[in-house]
């Protein structure tokens, strides 16, 4: 029997479109310490835990950045923000969770000015317009909505596992724990997986001011 193999993956690619692209996935040339990275993820979650956006499953938070003056900007639904979705079958997207003025997230949280994070903060704010920078959690065995957001996001992964993917349209890609920075092209329906048995954790700042073509 004759096999049809026109029909067996179907990515939904153009017709003159040869490979994925992987544009939406832009490596920076700044890079990190990986180790410090992680003692300093361990020396914060000794004190503090996890956010989780207001109830929601497999997702944690902790901000490193916040209003100034304002313990309160980094809590509950403020430790998530504001995106789009397409929850169900008819396809129609929706909004979801508050509003963030990003730019007000101006001030590093002063618990955690002696750890490794201050030093990249520092360096990031030098580069880039930042909005909230936080730990993200993302539990094993789970995925994040399909949806988009206001703006893009840099990510540093700290701990992750080869079962860590991230879907932007039709194309995924694994950023690996090696103390390189990545901008995401978030605007576009997404999401992010965790296929693994330990914890994915990365580093996640809004950026504003950084342009996809």
């Amino acid at each position: 029997m004759k096999m049809d193999t026109k029909n067996i993956v179907n990515l939904n690619l153009k017709k003159d479109q040869k490979v994925l692209n992987f544009s939406d996935f832009q490596k920076q040339s700044i890079k990190f310490d990986i180790t410090k990275l992680q003692e300093a993820y361990n020396q914060i979650i000794q004190t503090k835990k996890f956010d989780d956006g207001g109830g929601i499953s497999h997702f944690g938070a902790i901000c490193l950045t916040r209003i100034p003056g304002d313990p309160e900007s980094v809590k509950g639904h403020k430790a998530r923000g504001l995106y789009w979705t397409k929850p169900d079958k008819s396809g129609k997207e929706v909004v979801r969770d508050v509003n963030i003025d990003e730019s007000a997230y101006s001030e590093f949280v002063p618990d955690y000015e002696n750890t490794y994070f201050k030093e990249v903060f520092d360096v990031l704010s030098s580069k880039y317009k930042l909005g909230r920078v936080r730990i993200l959690l993302k539990e094993p065995r789970s995925t994040l909505s399909w949806h988009r957001d206001p703006e893009p996001r840099l990510h540093i992964p700290i701990i992750t596992n080869p079962g860590c993917l991230m879907v932007i349209d039709n194309v995924a890609r694994h950023m690996p724990a090696d103390g390189s920075v990545w901008i995401t092209n978030n605007t576009k329906y997404h999401n992010a997986f965790n296929g693994g048995e330990e914890n994915r954790i990365h580093l996640v700042a809004c950026v504003l001011d950084y342009k996809f073509n």
